[in-house]
Order: C-alpha cells, then sequence, then structure tokens
C-alpha cells in the first residue's frame, strides 16, 4: 500500500486575510469569481521568495479562489501543468465578501451559533460539519489515481501538494488527528504556511514545523 504525503500549503497574505473577510467561492467545487482580490504586494513578493522551496514531482491541486490560484503561479507551481480542482473553502452563504466585524455587529446570535455548534449555518451556505465532511472525503481519496489526469499532468501517486484556503487546511489537519470538529477553531494557519500530512489506508499522521526555505 502506497503512503500518500500531501503538503498543504496556505495562500500568501492578501487584503481579504488581513482584513478578516469572509472568502470567495459560493459552494463546494465553485470556480469562484476572483472577489477575494488576489494577493496583496507583500504576499506576493514573499510567494516568489520562497518559489524553490517545494518538490516538483507532485499531484498539484489548487482551491477554486483567485488567491490560491495566484499563490500557486507565484511559488511557480503551476508553470506548465493544469493543477487538479482542490476543495473549495466553505460556502459561506448570505456573510460571502462581508468582514467578521460587520457581520458579528449586525447578527451577533447568528455569530455566536456558527462559533458554538460545528452544525450550524446561520449564513444560509455550509455548516462547519459539512465543511470537515467535505475535506476529510477529499483527504482520504487522495491516494487512488485521480478519475482524469489534467492535460499535461502526469499521476505522481503517492505525493501531493495542495495550495488551499485556511478553513481547508484547518479541516483536513483536523482529521488527519481524528481530533472533534471543536478544534477547528483551536488550529492557528498563517499565510504562506505549510502542514505535512503523511498516511495509508486512512490513516494519518502530521510533520509540523516543515520550513518554507532551503538553508540556514
Amino acid at each position: 500500500m502506497t503512503t500518500t504525503r500531501v503538503l498543504l500549503i496556505a495562500p500568501a497574505l492578501s487584503t481579504a486575510l488581513r482584513e478578516a473577510r469572509f472568502g470567495e467561492a459560493e459552494g463546494a467545487g465553485d470556480a469562484g469569481s476572483g472577489t477575494d482580490g488576489g494577493l496583496d504586494p507583500a504576499g506576493l513578493r514573499q510567494a516568489e521568495a520562497v518559489r524553490e522551496s517545494f518538490p516538483r514531482t507532485s499531484r498539484l491541486y489548487v482551491s477554486p479562489t483567485r488567491r490560491c490560484r495566484t499563490t500557486a503561479r507565484a511559488l511557480g507551481l503551476d508553470a506548465g501543468t493544469a493543477p487538479l480542482t482542490g476543495p473549495a473553502p466553505c460556502a459561506m452563504g448570505r456573510w460571502q465578501g462581508r468582514t467578521l466585524d460587520d457581520v458579528a455587529a449586525a447578527e451577533p446570535e447568528a455569530v455566536a451559533a456558527w462559533l458554538a455548534d460545528p452544525g450550524a449555518a446561520p449564513h444560509g451556505g455550509e455548516s462547519l460539519r459539512v465543511l470537515l465532511t467535505r475535506v476529510g472525503e477529499w483527504l482520504d481519496a487522495l491516494p487512488d489515481a485521480p478519475a482524469g489526469s489534467a492535460a499535461g499532468q502526469e499521476d505522481h501517486r503517492g505525493r501531493v501538494l495542495a495550495v488551499a484556503e485556511p478553513d481547508v487546511v484547518r479541516a483536513a489537519t483536523a482529521h488527519a488527528l481524528g481530533a472533534p470538529p471543536e478544534a477547528f477553531w483551536r488550529i492557528d494557519v498563517r499565510p504562506l504556511s505549510a502542514v505535512e500530512l503523511s498516511g495509508r489506508g486512512g490513516r494519518w499522521n502530521l510533520l509540523a514545523g516543515r520550513p518554507l526555505h532551503t538553508g540556514s
């Protein structure tokens, strides 16, 4: 049985991340409209500075948001390939594009319910529990070859790179550790950080602290 190694890379810094603004995609697998604004100049510089830090012989997935696609390009990960679509961020319904502070001021009880109950979706989108299930199913299916490799991309079975939104990285980490849904909020994912998972047969291990640079 092949061991699958998954390197999850959070997008570089963007204005939306700075403002704690709910992200782009309206539903699982949607391509998104680009409303997250991509990367800011500092985020773009930081991504370009570490573009040689990642193995190129990997199956590449990119979450369908502008900042993830832009991060992948800045890291040089999708040059000459057509990346496979990775998990979309949590669909946030009518909160889409708004800041957390704005929503909390307008709907304090709804935000409190969303934060306290993994099954709540007061915004009309996905609940945290649905996100965790969707991302967990994607992660557990990775040892299998994709149903159809994207044009120009080889299937490098066993090694995966995924540029994914912070909530997707959180969900994958919680699933890998078998943590309860409440642990999602205890996982801090910084811009342009990496989480490495390895597993086989649906059992995963977490490798913490992988540096995004070469040398000392």
